[in-house]
């Protein structure tokens, strides 16, 4: 099946007359219950049908034909990054970090270490994060990096990982499962925020963890019951509705990202030009070699601050807005959070789905514009 197809009809109840084909979301706190507790719906915070299909879409996508899949939907991204790093390690293990990661990491680090677990960082390029892993109960990869777009072997540190007995989990929200499978490379988790790429409309928060192992689930599904850190139905219906176009607003974006970088590559004003699509690119080996897409986020710096605040106010289909994988494009000076180890005229891009030409000559534009005055 490829993917289009399968990305169209994931998770679809099977075909009855008169039904619809995508259930409404089910709203439900309790349902009936007679007698003993045996069926699989019983209290809101459990479980709810609406995520039983999503979950069901969820894991066809991330590892498609695999039997034994389990999903598990969250409020958020870092619901489902929470959930894995606090259901899986306890105090006096070790879990190792990215240093170069998502912005929030820092804040699930300090947590972490509260509760007595040592936490070692290193950065994703060149596989540093095998230089301390030794010991660890826990690594945590993010390939392609947030918001620096470097990129890890995974299949490597894996490899390494478990001979250690080391659990792997990989932020695989950049990529998206139509660019990355981490569980075919070897994770034990793959974790995502369906915020952004997955469901691509910016208009819902998300998050999920997919893993084969009954166990681990098992162990996630019992985090989420006990913080109550649950999907809305709503959300879960739209998360579920907006899978359909995936590999389409995949294709476009991709492109629209791969034809905005070669643009800018060679311009006086831009430095530190990044994306793993670019055969030009320090991650490019490493990404053909486990990415089937290359994602839509470009970054590259401008000279400073406010030369890069112009460009941003410039554009015209660009939105200055955070996150990422939205249909519609945006940019961000990444310095106006602090937190990230980046220069102040840095630039994460989002491409869109709008036409390649367009966008592309709207960037341009901009930087002309900026650069004349």
């Amino acid at each position: 099946m490829g993917e289009g197809t399968r990305a169209v009809r994931a998770g679809l109840p099977e075909a009855r007359k008169y039904e619809p084909t995508l259930p409404g979301p089910v709203f439900a706190a309790h349902y009936h219950l007679p007698g003993e507790p045996t069926g699989p719906y019983t209290y809101g915070r459990d479980d709810n049908p609406t995520w039983t299909l999503l979950e069901r879409a969820i894991s066809e996508l991330e590892a498609p034909g695999a039997k034994g899949t389990e999903t598990v939907t969250f409020a958020s991204g870092m619901a489902a990054v929470s959930a894995v790093l606090l259901s899986q390690v306890a105090s006096g293990d070790v879990v190792v970090l990215p240093d170069d990661g998502y912005q929030a990491l820092p804040l699930v680090q300090k947590q972490l270490e509260a509760y007595g677990v040592e936490v070692r960082t290193a950065p994703t390029g060149g596989d540093a994060q095998l230089e301390v892993l030794d010991g660890a109960k826990l690594l945590w990869i993010e390939t392609p990096s947030n918001p620096g777009l470097d990129v890890c072997d995974v299949r490597r540190l894996v490899d390494a990982a478990h001979a250690g007995g080391v659990l792997v989990a990989v932020d695989n929200t950049l990529a998206t499962p139509l660019g990355q499978r981490p569980l075919d490379l070897g994770a034990d988790f793959a974790v995502a925020s369906g915020t952004k790429g997955l469901t691509g409309h910016g208009d819902l928060l998300l998050g999920y963890v997919v893993c084969r192992d009954a166990a681990l689930a098992a162990r996630v599904r019992h985090w989420r019951k006990v913080v109550g850190a649950i999907p809305g139905p709503m959300e879960a219906w739209l998360a579920h509705r907006s899978l359909a176009t995936l590999q389409l607003r995949s294709d476009r974006q991709c492109a629209n990202a791969l034809a905005l970088a070669r643009a800018l590559a060679g311009r006086a004003d831009v430095s530190g030009l990044r994306y793993p699509g670019l055969p030009e690119d320090p991650s490019h080996k490493i990404a053909a070699g486990q990415m089937r897409r290359f994602g839509s986020v470009v970054s590259f710096t401008l000279p400073d601050r406010a030369y890069a605040e112009r460009f941003l106010a410039e554009l015209r289909l660009v939105d200055d807005a955070t996150s990422f994988g939205s249909v519609r494009s945006s940019a961000e000076r990444r310095g106006r959070w602090g937190g990230d180890a980046v220069a102040e005229g840095f630039i994460r891009f989002s491409a869109g789905a709008e036409d390649t030409q367009d966008l592309v000559a709207d960037v341009l534009r901009a930087l002309g514009a900026v650069a004349a005055a």
